[in-house]
């Protein structure tokens, strides 16, 4: 692309996700354009392009890959179909921002990250938005002053109203606890060794079969500790909550106030219903971000490194749900081309 041009985006899976993401790159975000979508089903597509000139829309991944005016790659589609996503933009030159997980099973993404390795530069962008929240960012501010003194725990809660159909025991740990691995990871600046999870009884709420909630330990490389309530079928809202303890003082997001409306002797505090409320400023500061640095010829936010250890203490996590024991996490050798990440 040309310096002043929009960049051309083409966005794989139309989706919940995607869907928004096509919606945020046509208009919230500057800079950018959809240039073409693909999804399995055509139908899907051309509704979330609908209404956006000059938008290719193919059932197939890499036709949209090579559709003309394309110069970047935003994934949204399934887990199980990012490998083949990523290494098909790989090998075309083209950046990418990958929605979580990477790639789900730890094999397939540490073949992302030789794959990447072996081109000798960074393409990949992981979407783990948490790092772009306002209160998370003011969060790592603090702890990354030392003015607290050392961390020791962190404490979060992850709530959905409920769960989708076909959402499994397994999934809590590995789609929705992996956004509190990542921002671990990030926050504290150390990697996670170690995972059990307890399972109380089950919520009435919950699928029959479904173990939910869950309370899942991690232990870092740096002497922490990070305990996770993971609760998918609470009945009355999203809520996403982080408390860090430190030697000096404690520091908790995740309870600002929505509006409060008070009335008949009584008060009541709006709460999100959805991710996409509560993480709307995350999202539109990441696209943005990525796309800023897109067209500068950079790559910046969570590496494909942070998507592979994500994935790998995820599925240490859901081997200690399956054993009811502590399962460590093993890591392989960190190419030199992450070696400057942040963790």
């Amino acid at each position: 692309m040309h310096v002043g041009e929009l960049l051309g985006v083409a966005v794989l899976g139309a989706g919940h996700m995607g869907a928004d993401h096509i919606r945020r790159l046509d208009r919230v975000v500057s800079g950018a354009r959809v240039a073409a979508v693909a999804d399995p089903d055509p139908a899907r597509a051309k509704e979330a392009a609908a209404g956006i000139d000059g938008v290719a829309v193919h059932a197939e991944a890499e036709a949209a890959l090579d559709a003309p005016g394309v110069d970047a790659v935003l994934i949204a589609s399934p887990g199980p179909a990012h490998e083949e996503a990523l290494l098909a933009a790989f090998a075309r030159g083209l950046p990418v921002l990958c929605e979580k997980p990477m790639v789900p099973e730890s094999a397939g993404a540490l073949r992302v990250v030789e794959a990447e390795a072996r081109l000798g530069r960074r393409l990949a962008q992981v979407g783990f938005m948490r790092r772009y929240d306002a209160e998370y960012r003011q969060l790592k501010s603090v702890l990354d002053s030392g003015r607290l003194g050392r961390p020791l725990m962190l404490h979060c809660v992850h709530r959905n109203v409920s769960s989708p159909p076909g959402f499994t025991s397994a999934m809590l740990v590995n789609s929705s606890v992996s956004h509190e691995i990542d921002a671990a990871r990030w926050l504290l600046g150390q990697e996670l060794t170690a995972v059990t999870v307890l399972r109380p009884r089950s919520s009435g709420n919950a699928p029959e079969g479904l173990l939910d909630p869950q309370f899942v330990l991690f232990e870092t490389a740096g002497g922490a500790l990070v305990d996770v309530e993971v609760f998918v079928n609470c009945g009355f809202g999203y809520q996403v909550r982080c408390e860090a303890v430190c030697e000096a003082g404690s520091a908790r997001i995740g309870e600002g106030h929505t509006m409060v409306v008070t009335s008949d002797g009584g008060a009541r505090e709006e709460v999100p219903q959805d991710y996409l409320v509560r993480f709307a400023d995350a999202y539109d500061r990441e696209v943005q971000a990525w796309v800023d640095a897109t067209r500068q010829g950079r790559v910046t936010g969570p590496s494909a490194w942070d998507g592979y250890a994500a994935s790998a203490v995820a599925e240490a996590g859901v081997r200690a749900l399956v054993s009811g024991g502590r399962v460590t996490v093993e890591l392989a050798a960190r190419p030199e081309l992450y070696a400057d990440d942040g963790v």
